[in-house]
């Protein structure tokens, strides 16, 4: 099994480094044998951006079952753009502590996650999740990252063994 860091590290480096076309394929007669076929046609760059395969492997890998993690991703993100308080707020681990105009915010649970949910869920923060493609999560150790760090879910072990987990919004954040 990789390291969260190796996970992390392998999708970074193929998100950053394209590949290169092979130089003896790109000249047609550079083979003594005569001239090479061409490469074949890759997929189309919309294909391979909303392919969610590698965000599950590394989920899988870094944090456990992808499944339960896109669930609640996909909530989070349904319930923001709805702008419904009370969806969002079942999905945040409480309690739950933020920062706001340079205070420490703490919201002891449901209730009053809903009744500062405006000051919570300021627009940029809910910009960042609406916009979140799921290809494009960034997953390590720490949870599941949207937008620059403005939200993250990651996994609340509900006993010693961490058997139990809960998957739950961890952090939501300004990020400038």
């Amino acid at each position: 099994m990789k390291t969260p860091m190796a996970v992390f590290a392998a999708l970074w480096l193929a998100a950053c480094n394209p590949a290169t076309p092979d130089t003896a394929a790109s000249t047609p007669d550079a083979s003594p044998a005569g001239p090479v076929a061409a490469p074949p046609a890759a997929a189309p760059a919309s294909a391979i951006a909303d392919d969610p395969s590698a965000v599950n492997q590394a989920i899988d890998e870094a944090l456990g079952d992808h499944v339960r993690y896109e669930a609640v991703i996909r909530q989070l993100q349904q319930a923001v753009a709805a702008n419904d308080a009370a969806a969002v707020a079942a999905l945040v681990d409480y309690p739950f502590a933020t920062v706001r105009d340079g205070q420490s915010l703490k919201i002891a649970d449901a209730e009053a996650f809903v009744r500062d949910y405006d000051r919570i869920m300021t627009p940029p923060i809910a910009e960042a999740i609406k916009r979140q493609r799921y290809s494009e999560l960034m997953v390590n150790y720490k949870g599941v990252m949207f937008g620059n760090g403005e939200a993250w879910v990651n996994g609340i072990c509900r006993d010693d063994a961490c058997k139990n987990v809960d998957v739950r919004v961890v952090a939501l954040q300004p990020t400038s």
